[in-house]
């Protein structure tokens, strides 16, 4: 026993240094808590002082983060299991940033407010969920990376089915919770045979590599194959998207907002680490010749831009437009993952910066048109311009940005996308850069067919009835024009986003 203990003081010393860097995650435990015992105490419809504290929480854990983290370049924590960079570190602000517009979006939807269980329990996730997706970003070993996609699936599924309405949206919450628990269990598989390939579930050791070096091709290519379905959930692509339409348009709007956004962004993060020791060329391990990431990930990239983006053309319910829209953004995000060195990480986290942006605007604009007039069909939009004139004078303008035209953001967020793919191409010569580069293109032309049908409804078609609208303006409006305002602000000046 005794030779053991110098190890556990050894040990003990790793946890507590580790803990001195996740001083925000700290915060949000105890915002977690403070937010559940508010709700017990002062348990109300609107749970008043659980969203104060949610977002004073949110908001405190974040200024700590900054304070702190201002002058970290990369730490490794407990034993390599998390790594604290600037790549986390600006995931980390995008979380805090979506999950604040979360719960304000929550703040003023009427169909959860008023529903019978309140959404003081809704509020209580928003901590726990913030949790799950840093430790997502900081994620280095396979243990960690999936304790850190269930902690946000299941907060997910939580929020997709807790306010169920109707059929319609039980039906969303058992396919979203049981297609998921599929592609979890797909993915812990595969990182058991990885493990039993190497012996360490550190995905930044050097003996990971080295081992699977030892390993047959088609072994190591299925255990690859296996852990990225589960995190293809997470990013709906192609083949893995058939959830996402279905559940974004049965969840209430403001939880289709943020998983069309955190967990999306979140996946990404999750990919760059486990992509992260195959394709570093510092590395010296040799891919398996019928596995070769990039061209994986090219195919996949092209196949979702197409079938998003065409998809959406057929789409009368804006929700479903939007959920198919969101599975073209992701091909668009692979094209700069694929790029990976050089611009690639950049040109990503500029590219979700701007998209956490432009999605949760939109979204809250869907929730302000069907706040008035009871629907989410855009048939119903007709002469509604003319009436909601703010609302959609916003919604023109994050559209215009969806579809990546000056002289808004989206139009630098494609740019960079398609400038680090470029400078990859003329390195590298890939057919596949070239191939992602010209769907691309195409894609984005298409994407005009669908998210001008919004702006084409609401002013050029006169609705057959008299449009009696009574306009009731909130704070959820001013947060729209603000986020509309930002979407202006970076595509004129672009060096902010710096």
């Amino acid at each position: 026993m005794n030779e053991f203990l110098p190890h556990i003081s050894q040990l003990i010393q790793s946890t507590l240094k580790g803990f001195s860097f996740l001083l925000q995650e700290l915060v949000l435990v105890l915002t977690f808590i403070l937010v559940i015992l508010a709700d017990l105490i002062s348990h109300a419809k609107r749970s008043a002082w659980a969203y104060r504290i949610c977002i004073a929480g949110i908001f405190l854990s974040t200024g700590v983060g900054f304070i702190q983290n201002s002058d970290i370049a990369r730490v490794t924590l407990f034993d390599n299991s998390l790594i604290l960079d600037s790549t986390s570190i600006a995931f980390k602000y995008i979380f805090s940033a979506v999950t604040i517009l979360f719960a304000i979006f929550i703040r003023f939807h009427k169909p959860l407010q008023n529903h019978r269980k309140g959404v003081g329990d809704l509020y209580m996730l928003l901590p726990a969920v913030l949790i799950g997706l840093n430790l997502m970003s900081m994620a280095s070993s396979l243990l960690m990376i999936y304790l850190s996609v269930e902690m946000v699936s299941i907060a997910s599924y939580l929020m997709v089915g807790y306010a169920s309405a109707d059929k319609r949206q039980t039906e969303a919450a058992m396919k979203y919770a049981l297609f998921g628990s599929i592609c979890s269990a797909v993915m812990l598989y595969g990182m058991s045979l990885l493990y039993g390939f190497t012996g360490t579930l550190n995905i930044i050791d050097p003996v990971f590599l080295n081992r699977l070096d030892l390993i047959s091709d088609p072994a190591v290519a299925l255990a690859i194959v296996l852990v990225l379905v589960g995190i293809g959930f997470k990013l709906s692509f192609v083949p893995l998207h058939f959830w996402s339409p279905d559940v974004y348009e049965g969840a209430p709007t403001p939880v289709t907002a943020f998983l069309s956004t955190a967990p999306k962004i979140a996946g990404f993060a999750i990919l760059i680490r486990f992509l992260e020791p195959f394709l570093l060329p510092a590395q010296s391990y040799k891919l398996p010749d019928l596995f070769d990431f990039r061209a994986v990930l090219s195919v996949v990239a092209i196949v979702t831009m197409i079938l998003g983006n065409f998809s959406a053309i057929w789409q009368n319910n804006v929700k479903r437009m939007l959920a198919y829209s969101s599975i073209g953004h992701t091909g668009f995000a692979l094209m700069a993952l694929i790029a990976f060195e050089g611009s690639g990480f950049s040109s990503l986290i500029i590219y979700f910066i701007i998209y956490a942006i432009m999605n949760m605007a939109a979204f809250m604009l869907v929730d302000k048109v069907a706040d008035h007039t009871g629907s989410t069909d855009i048939r119903t939009y007709k002469g509604l311009g003319k009436v909601l004139k703010v609302e959609f004078v916003c919604f023109v303008i994050v559209l215009v940005a969806l579809t990546g035209l000056p002289p808004t953001a989206g139009f630098i967020a494609k740019l960079f996308v398609f400038s680090s793919a470029f400078e990859y191409y003329a390195a590298s010569d890939s057919i596949w850069a070239l191939g992602l580069l010209i769907t691309g293109a195409v894609a984005t032309v298409i994407s005009l067919f669908y998210y001008l049908k919004i702006p084409l409804y609401a002013y050029l078609k006169n609705s057959e009835a008299a449009v009696a609208v009574h306009v009731k303006r909130d704070f959820l409006t001013v947060v729209i024009v603000f986020l509309t305002f930002l979407l202006i602000l970076y595509g004129l000046f672009p060096g902010l986003l710096s």
